[in-house]
């Protein structure tokens, strides 16, 4: 079971080192690490040098100077000749058993694709903010491995690439700067009989920057994820006009009942109103999942920072 670890990066230097940091600890050693470099400078490159002056394994450094989430995913499998790919983004941090566990999960459950626990690590907020960045960085599970009826998002996944007949670039290129290019890669994926599981023990860490922590980007993710629902029915091989339908009449329901009851929360409860206010903008999302409502996210050209917590796009999970 040869596994390549991927880590795409995005002028992220100090997220970009945990994240290393913590695949050269594991407890399964890696046959090789991809670090994927998004930046047109190439800013990882020293980075992706020291690693391998102390790795175990080979490190592969790759620079796709044209920044874009599917670039830069699409760099790294191309790059990767292990059977297994292993998704770690440059935000987050492994545990040590993180490929012991998604490597057993997906040989005992005979799994194609296998998905593991994200725990928002976040700074002081306010307590609106915070209860909503929780929400959105954080992926929750059963306490125990089973299969999955759905996919999740790249990070913290792990893909057996002989299960599928895969494209050279399997990721979408026209979601370079929206995102959502790990669901349509997965739908491509579920067309073709994936196998999907929960791996209880793979745990990782997100570490939610004070960028990200801005409520007018939480909300804008919040509108991002709603859109997700309706597009992957439009950008389908055939376009599923009545799932997009239905997605839109749920959406207008979402926003037209939890916006007001948000309203009123966020004057008493504002823990519960975060909840209120992630549907009713999720539902806004769903609605209007076109053209120029479509936020951009990634491959932006901002100043490199060298805090762990920068102020720069990385390659985030959806």
């Amino acid at each position: 079971m040869t596994v390549s670890v991927l880590i795409p990066t995005f002028r992220r230097p100090g997220g970009l080192r945990v994240a290393i940091a913590s695949v050269l600890a594991q407890s399964h050693r890696p046959d090789e690490i991809i670090i994927v470099d998004n930046s047109p400078e190439a800013s990882a490159r020293c980075i992706a040098d020291n690693a391998k002056a102390v790795a175990r394994c080979p490190v592969i450094y790759v620079h796709a100077p044209q920044p874009g989430v599917s670039n830069a995913r699409n760099a790294g499998f191309a790059a990767a000749s292990s059977r297994y790919i292993a998704f770690l983004d440059d935000d987050e941090v492994a545990s040590v058993a993180w490929l012991d566990a998604l490597l057993a999960t997906a040989r005992e459950l005979r799994a194609s694709v296998v998905f593991g626990p994200l725990r928002a690590e976040i700074g002081d907020a306010p307590a609106l903010s915070a209860e909503l960045a929780t929400r959105l960085y954080s992926r929750t599970g059963p306490g125990h491995d089973e299969r999955l009826a759905k996919a999740f998002g790249c990070g913290n996944s792990l893909v057996d690439r002989e299960a599928f007949d895969l494209p050279d670039a399997p990721f979408d290129t026209r979601l370079n700067q929206t995102g959502g290019e790990d669901d349509v890669f997965f739908a491509s994926l579920a067309a073709q009989g994936a196998r999907f599981a929960w791996s209880s023990r793979a745990l990782a860490v997100e570490v939610v920057d004070e960028r990200r922590m801005a409520l007018k980007h939480l909300l804008t993710r919040s509108f991002a994820f709603g859109q997700g629902a309706t597009q992957n029915c439009a950008r389908a091989a055939r376009p599923d006009l009545p799932g997009m339908v239905f997605w839109m009449v749920v959406g207008l329901g979402q926003a037209a009942i939890y916006g007001p009851l948000a309203g009123l929360a966020a004057l008493f409860a504002p823990r519960r109103a975060a909840s209120l206010l992630d549907k009713a903008v999720q539902g806004a999302g769903k609605l209007f999942w076109f053209g120029n409502f479509e936020p951009k996210f990634y491959g932006q050209d901002e100043p490199e920072t060298g805090s762990r917590h920068t102020a720069t796009p990385g390659m985030a999970t959806r």
